[in-house]
């Protein structure tokens, strides 16, 4: 069985239902229950969850037909029950925060536009990770350490509904790791401000002060950050779900091996690979899709 979430505004919902069973069954879905928004309060104003029950085991499809009669800022499809995972597992840049920080950093060398062209290339899954990741890092030799700080103050701003989700899951039992393929220069000031319980990011070299252009230890890539979800998720014990964040290709083998793979505002690969997508600003659209009530969130 399949269980869709969606989040829909209460107005228009019945009519697009329609649409949506009828998409459903033409591509072997079966509905067979179905429980029509009533307003109980999502993050895009008078909107509710659509639940469906369905026939089947083909989640791309789902997704498929959500896209094309719905036009939701987030959905989630998933197997058999959807219930407050255990585990949180999240990307950093563009998901857990608003910005790409090698970029911003960039922007204190005065490269930002060749950096961000790089970056943006990795997202989408046109360069390989680590490659890309040092020939950016290699580009900011000889600039003062004591400009991570700054960016940090200047530019570096939580996603809205972020320290909601984080605190809220986190007050439910929830264990939270950040996990980033960027730098513990920032990720660790991050993780503070969001209340995350472990970081794994990658580690800038510095010497007298300023940044050597180069990375000390092993890298943090895509296949560090599926690892380090299953790494978690033994440690809690068989049946115990998981949820992951992230928005680029490099996140992609985490969101697959998730629970819940949350695409946020992703790019086409990772929003192809993720059983969860949000495409609005705010990640409190998770735990309306989790079935967490108002009355349990946290500020943070």
């Amino acid at each position: 069985m399949l269980i869709a979430r969606l989040i829909a505004e209460t107005e228009t919902s019945e009519t697009r239902l329609d649409a949506l069973v009828t998409a459903l069954g033409e591509a072997g879905v079966q509905v067979t229950a179905a429980a029509l928004p009533e307003g109980n309060g999502g993050p895009e104003g008078d909107a509710g969850v659509l639940e469906l029950h369905m026939d089947g085991s083909d989640e791309a499809a789902v997704l498929a037909a959500i896209d094309g009669a719905f036009e939701t800022p987030a959905m989630l499809v998933a197997h058999d029950s959807i219930t407050v995972p255990r585990l949180f597992v999240s990307d950093m840049d563009s998901t857990m925060i608003g910005q790409e920080c090698i970029d911003e950093l960039a922007d204190y060398a005065g490269i930002k536009d060749r950096i961000a062209a790089i970056t943006e290339r990795a997202m989408q899954g046109e360069l390989d990770f680590e490659a890309a990741l040092r020939e950016r890092v290699a580009l900011l030799a000889g600039l003062e350490e004591g400009a991570i700080a700054t960016c940090l103050a200047e530019r570096i701003t939580a996603t809205p509904g972020a320290k909601t989700l984080v605190a809220t899951l986190a007050a439910l039992g929830t264990r939270t790791v950040l996990v980033t393929g960027g730098f513990h220069h920032f990720a660790d000031p991050v993780a503070e401000m969001l209340g995350f319980h472990r970081v794994v990011g990658n580690r800038l070299g510095v010497e007298g002060g300023k940044l050597t252009g180069g990375l000390l230890g092993p890298i943090t890539d895509s296949a560090v950050k599926a690892a380090v979800l299953r790494e978690e998720l033994a440690t809690l014990g068989e049946g115990a779900h998981s949820l992951a964040t992230g928005d680029g290709a490099n996140d992609i083998p985490m969101i697959a091996a998730a629970t819940y793979g949350f695409a946020y505002r992703a790019k086409p690969k990772a929003r192809a690979a993720a059983n969860g997508r949000v495409d609005s600003e705010d990640l409190t659209a998770v735990l309306t899709l989790l079935g967490v009530p108002r009355a349990e969130w946290r500020e943070g």
